[in-house]
C-alpha cells in the first residue's frame, strides 16, 4: 500500500495503531469468498498436504550435533552485555539451524564457510599478536527488534544478502582461545556433514522425488513409477492438462539447496534444460528470462526458487507447488501459494509441505500443519488467508527458537499447545469474519450495480472500433502506409515525417519509422507464433501525434460548423447541435503556473428550431426560443454529411437562423442550468470524500511515525552515551528521519487542501452543427403527400407501439425494463434479470407489416460489437389504413421479438446481429428486414 500512497501507509504497522482505511484503493476480502459476476468462484480450490519423513541414522546424528552446537552458542550469546551483538549472533545461529533442516548440501556449505571465515578472523587476531585471553572486537550488529522492522519486511533478495553477510562470521567467542575452540568444533561438524553428503542418503530428497514422480510420471502398471519421457514435451496442444505439460514450482530458502536440487532433479528427469531457477543474486533481466521460460517454453517443467520469486511474480502457468523448506514466517506460506493461486488460474492448486519428524522445529510445524489440515476440511483454502494473523511471524520464530533451545521443557511444550489451540475452528472463523467487515464488503445490489456500470461503459468504449476507424482514416490521410497482415493485425511500413516531428514536439521522440505489427485489441498483442504487436490506444505516442496533427489541420473547419442529416428521423424537424467543453479545476498549479484541470467533460446540447423558422415566416426579431436537450455522449455518430444538392434546399432556412452568438449563448445557458451543476456535484462529492479520508490517514500515520522515530532517536542517543552504538542506525539519522516525516506531513496537508479548492470554469463552445431530419428533406424534395402533422403522428404511433411491445415482452419474461432511449446511448431499453442481476441492452426497431428494410446506425452497431449482452428487438407493427404513404419509416426501422397481445405487434430478438463495424464514412446501414426476422427468437435466451 505504501507504493500507492507513501504518506498514508508510511512505515511498519506499530502496536496499538489503527488499520488504515483502504476502501478507496482496494477491497480486503478472503480469496475463497470472491465470485465472478456469474456467481462462480474467482479463485479455484486449493489443497495443501503435509509430507512427513524420518531422518536416517546418520542424518539424525548430524542434526543432533549441529543443534547442540546452536544451543550452546545461544547460551554463550546470552552472557554477552551487548544487545546488538547478542541479537546478531542469535540471527546467525537461527539461519544456520534453518539450513540444517534444508539439505545436506546447505548445512555442509554453511559449516564450511563459517569455519573458513572464523579461521580468517583467527589469523587476523594472531597477526595482531593478541594473547589467548584478549577481548575480540565485533563487526556490524543487528538489534533483535530490527529482525521484524527491517529483515522480515525486506525483499527476498535483500534477505539473502543479509544472511550471507552475517551468518558466517557472527560468533559468541570473546577471546582468541574461545574462537579456536569454536573453529575446532565446526571442523568436526563439517566432517560429519561431508559424510552425510557423500553417503547419498537424503530422506527429504526421497520424498520430493516421490512427489515429482507423482506429478510427471506415467505408468502402465499400478504402483509402478513409470518413466518421464522428455520426448513428449510438448504434447498434444488440444490436451490442456496432461502429465507431460504440467509444471511444478519448488520453493527453498537457501541457494545451496537450490543448486543441489537443480543437479538432482536434472539427473532424475534426464535433462537439465527442463529446469529454470530464480534466486536473489540474479539480475532483474535474468529473472524475467527464467520466469518467461517457465511460463512460455513447453519444454521447461520445473522452477526452483528462493523467496525472491515469492514477491510480485505471476507463476499461474503452474498449479503445483512444493515447499521444500518451510518459512519461519507464516505470511510467506500464503505469499508463495499466491504465486500460483491467482486470478485467471483454472486448475485446482496443490501444495506439498515437506517436514522432518522428530526434529524440534519439525515437531512445531507438524503440530501446526496437522491442525491446519483439520480446519482446512471445514474452511477450505481460507485457512491460508488468516494464518499470518492467527500466528504472528515473530511469535512463530520465537516458538521455533525456543523449541530448538528448550524443546524438552514442559513450559515450552505447553506454549506450543496454546498456539495450536488458537487455530481452532471458532477462532479461525472469527478472523475470517473480521477480514470481511461490512466496510470491506459489498452487498449484492452494489455488485450488480458495478457490473451494470462496467458493461454499459464497455458497450460505449472507444477501444477498439472508434479508435481503429479514426486512426486508419487519419493515418493514411497524413501519408502513412499501413496494411493488414493477419486478421485485425497490421504492419506499418512508413510513419510520415509530419507525425514523427509532431511526436518530437509534444512527446519524447519515441516514434519509430515503421512498426512490424500494431493492433487495436489487447487480446491480439501476443498471438502464438506471430510477432508481438503494439496496442494502439489512447496514450500511445503514434495515436497521440496523429490526433494532434489532425486537430491542428482541421480545427478551423471544426469551428466553422457543419450541416448534418439524421437519416433515422422521419419527422420534419431541424435543430442546432452545439458541442461544449466543460472543465473543473482545483487549487494546484502546474509548472507553467496554470491551475490543474481535474475533470473535463464533453457536453452536447441540441437547440430545436421553432416551427415558424421551418414554415418560412419567422424573422430573427420574432424568433421563438425553445429550451435545449441533453444529447448524450456522441450523437454525431448517427448523422451524415449533407450532399451539395440537399444543401441548396436549405438555403432559405439558413437565412432565417438566428445569429451564431445567440445560438451559442442559448446552448451555454442550457448547459449552465442543467449540465454543469451535475458535473460539479459529482466531482465535488467524490473529491471531498476522498480528501477527507486521506487527510485523516496522513495525519494519523505520519504523526505515529514521527513519534516512533523521535523515541528511537532518544533511545539510540542514550545507547551512544553509554558506549553501545548501533552500527546500522544512529540517533542523528533517526532524528533526521523524524524531521523529514514532519516536513512531508506539512507539505502533503497543504497539497490536499489545494485539491479541495475546486472551481468551475464556464462551458466553452467548441463547434456546432445544423441537424436536419430526413423527413424535412423529403418534404422539401416534394416526396411527401400527407401533411407534416400526419407524418409526425404515424412516426410516433410506430415508435410508441414498438417500445410498448418490447417493454411488455420484457415484463412478461420477468425482467425489469427501463426506457433509456432519450440518453442516445446506442440502445433503447436496459432490461435487468432480477434473479441473476444480468443487464441486457436492447435496441428497438419497429416497422409496419410488409416493410422490407430496417436501418441501423453506426453507433448502434458499434455498441452491439462492444457488448456480449446486446439484443436487437424487431417489432412488426400493424399498418394504419388512414396513412396513405404506408411506411413513414423508410429510413428508421425498429426491432423486437416475443409475440405479445399489444395492438397486434409481434416481437423477435436477434442476439449479436452484426459481424463487423461499418466503414468510417458510413453513418447507417440498411438491412434486409426478412433475413433479420428469420434469425430472431421469441425471447432472450440465457447466455
Amino acid at each position: 500500500m505504501g507504493l500507492l500512497d507513501g504518506d498514508r501507509f508510511e512505515g511498519c504497522f506499530r502496536d496499538g495503531a489503527k488499520a488504515g482505511d483502504t476502501t478507496d484503493l482496494m477491497r480486503r476480502l478472503v480469496k475463497e469468498d470472491l465470485l465472478k459476476f456469474d456467481g462462480k468462484p474467482l479463485f479455484p480450490e486449493r489443497r495443501a498436504r503435509t509430507v512427513q519423513y524420518q531422518l536416517s541414522d546418520l542424518e539424525a546424528l548430524l542434526y543432533k550435533q549441529v543443534t547442540d552446537y546452536v544451543r550452546d552458542e545461544f547460551d554463550r550469546a546470552d552472557q554477552l552485555l551487548n544487545d546488538g551483538r547478542r541479537g546478531t549472533i542469535g540471527f546467525a545461529l537461527t539461519i544456520l539451524q534453518r539450513r540444517l533442516a534444508s539439505s545436506p548440501e546447505a548445512i555442509y556449505q554453511s559449516l564450511r564457510r563459517r569455519r573458513e571465515r572464523l579461521q580468517k578472523r583467527l589469523r587476523e587476531e594472531e597477526l595482531l599478536k593478541r594473547g589467548l585471553n584478549a577481548e575480540l572486537g565485533f563487526g556490524p550488529t543487528i538489534a533483535p527488534e530490527d529482525w521484524d522492522d527491517d529483515f522480515e519486511d525486506a525483499s527476498g533478495t535483500e534477505r539473502e544478502a543479509t544472511e550471507e553477510e552475517v551468518v558466517d562470521r557472527a560468533t559468541a567467542a570473546r577471546t582468541v582461545a574461545e574462537l579456536q575452540a569454536e573453529i575446532d568444533r565446526l571442523h568436526e561438524l563439517e566432517k560429519l556433514a561431508l559424510r552425510v553428503r557423500r553417503s547419498g542418503t537424503d530422506r527429504k530428497w526421497d520424498e520430493l522425488s516421490r512427489v515429482i514422480r507423482e506429478v510427471f510420471w506415467e505408468s502402465d502398471q499400478p504402483g509402478e513409477p513409470g518413466e518421464f519421457n522428455t520426448a513428449t514435451r510438448p504434447t498434444d496442444p488440444e490436451d490442456s492438462e496432461t502429465r507431460s505439460t504440467r509444471k511444478l514450482v519448488i520453493f527453498t530458502e537457501h541457494r545451496d539447496t537450490l543448486n543441489y536440487l537443480t543437479d538432482r532433479i536434472g539427473t532424475l528427469l534426464g535433462r537439465s534444460e527442463l529446469i529454470v531457477t530464480i534466486h536473489g543474486s540474479m539480475g532483474r533481466e535474468e529473472r524475467k528470462r527464467s520466469e518467461a521460460a517457465f511460463k512460455q517454453d513447453p519444454m521447461v517443467a520445473v522452477l526452483i526458487a528462493t523467496d525472491a520469486a515469492g514477491e510480485g511474480i505471476n507463476l499461474q502457468r503452474a498449479h503445483l507447488m512444493v515447499n521444500y523448506d518451510l518459512p519461519w514466517n507464516p505470511n510467506r506460506l500464503e505469499q508463495r501459494f499466491g504465486r500460483i493461486h491467482r486470478i485467471g488460474q483454472t486448475e485446482v492448486c496443490h501444495l506439498w509441505n515437506l517436514v522432518a519428524a522428530e526434529t524440534r522445529e519439525g515437531d512445531v510445524y507438524l503440530a501446526l500443519l496437522k491442525k491446519l489440515e483439520i480446519e482446512q476440511a471445514a474452511l477450505g483454502g481460507k485457512v491460508f488467508d488468516v494464518l499470518g494473523k492467527a500466528i504472528a511471524g515473530k511469535e512463530l520464530r520465537e516458538l521455533l527458537i525456543e523449541a530448538i533451545r528448550y524443546g524438552e521443557r514442559p513450559d515450552v511444550k505447553a506454549k506450543l499447545d496454546q498456539v495450536v489451540d488458537r487455530l481452532d475452528h471458532d477462532r479461525l472463523h472469527e478472523l475470517l469474519e473480521e477480514r470481511a467487515l461490512a466496510r470491506d464488503s459489498m452487498d449484492m445490489s452494489q455488485v450488480q450495480q458495478i457490473r451494470a456500470d462496467m458493461e454499459r461503459a464497455a458497450a460505449q468504449r472507444l477501444q477498439p472500433y472508434f479508435v481503429f476507424a479514426f486512426f486508419m482514416e487519419a493515418f493514411q490521410q497524413l501519408g502513412g502506409s499501413i496494411r493488414e497482415r493477419e486478421p485485425r493485425r497490421y504492419e506499418i511500413t512508413h510513419v510520415p515525417a509530419v507525425i514523427r516531428n509532431r511526436d518530437q514536439a509534444i512527446g519524447q521522440g519515441r516514434l519509430l519509422r515503421r512498426y512490424e505489427r500494431i493492433c487495436f485489441e489487447k487480446s491480439l498483442m501476443k498471438p502464438v507464433g506471430k510477432p508481438d504487436a503494439d496496442l494502439i490506444c489512447p496514450g500511445h505516442p503514434l495515436l497521440d501525434a496523429t490526433l494532434d496533427v489532425i486537430l491542428e489541420r482541421h480545427r478551423s473547419t471544426l469551428q466553422q460548423g457543419a450541416i448534418l442529416v439524421d437519416d433515422n428521423d422521419p419527422s420534419e424537424t431541424a435543430r442546432i447541435l452545439v458541442y461544449l467543453d466543460h472543465a473543473i479545476q482545483d487549487g494546484r498549479v502546474d509548472r507553467a503556473g496554470n491551475r490543474r484541470i481535474v475533470s473535463r467533460r464533453m457536453q452536447y446540447v441540441e437547440i430545436p428550431l421553432c416551427a415558424a423558422c421551418l414554415a418560412g415566416h419567422c424573422t430573427p426579431d420574432r424568433h421563438e426560443e425553445h429550451e435545449g436537450h441533453n444529447m448524450g455522449y456522441a450523437p454525431y455518430l448517427d448523422y451524415r454529411s449533407i450532399s451539395p444538392e440537399e444543401r441548396l434546399l436549405l438555403t432559405p432556412l439558413l437565412d432565417r437562423l438566428g445569429s451564431r452568438q445567440e445560438l451559442e449563448q442559448r446552448a451555454r445557458n442550457y448547459a449552465i442550468k442543467h449540465l454543469v451543476n451535475h458535473h460539479w456535484q459529482e466531482v465535488r462529492d467524490r473529491t471531498e470524500q476522498t480528501i477527507s479520508k486521506i487527510l485523516q490517514a496522513v495525519r494519523e500515520r505520519l504523526n505515529q511515525e514521527i513519534l516512533y522515530w523521535d523515541g528511537r532517536a532518544n533511545q539510540l542517543d542514550e545507547q551512544e552515551k553509554a558506549g553501545k552504538p548501533n552500527a546500522s542506525l544512529n540517533s542523528t539519522k533517526a532524528r533526521e528521519r523524524a524531521d523529514e516525516l514532519e516536513a512531508r506531513k506539512t507539505k502533503r496537508i497543504a497539497e490536499l487542501e489545494q485539491e479541495r479548492q475546486l472551481s468551475l470554469l464556464p462551458p466553452t463552445v467548441v463547434s456546432g452543427s445544423l441537424v436536419v431530419s430526413i423527413g424535412l428533406l423529403q418534404r422539401l424534395q416534394g416526396k411527401r403527400d400527407s401533411g407534416p402533422s400526419t407524418f409526425a403522428r404515424e412516426t410516433r404511433r410506430v415508435e410508441l407501439a414498438a417500445m410498448e411491445a418490447v417493454m411488455a415482452a420484457e415484463q412478461a419474461a420477468g425482467r425489469k425494463p427501463q426506457d433509456v432511449s432519450a440518453q442516445k446511448c446506442g440502445y433503447d431499453i436496459c432490461s435487468i434479470d432480477p434473479t441473476t442481476g444480468q443487464e441486457y441492452l436492447i435496441e428497438v426497431k419497429g416497422r409496419i407489416a410488409g416493410a422490407t428494410t430496417v436501418t441501423v446506425t453506426r453507433n448502434e452497431i458499434t455498441v452491439s460489437l462492444n457488448s456480449r449482452h446486446y439484443w436487437l428487438a424487431l417489432v412488426q407493427v400493424p399498418i394504419d389504413p388512414s396513412f396513405r404513404e404506408g411506411d413513414a419509416f423508410r429510413v428508421r426501422e425498429r426491432s423486437a421479438t416475443y409475440q405479445v397481445g399489444h395492438g397486434g405487434c409481434v416481437v423477435r430478438y436477434v442476439h449479436q446481429p452484426f459481424d463487423r463495424e461499418p466503414d468510417w464514412a458510413v453513418t447507417s446501414i440498411n438491412y434486409d428486414w426478412r433475413k433479420l426476422w428469420e434469425r430472431g427468437t421469441e425471447t432472450i435466451w440465457k447466455q
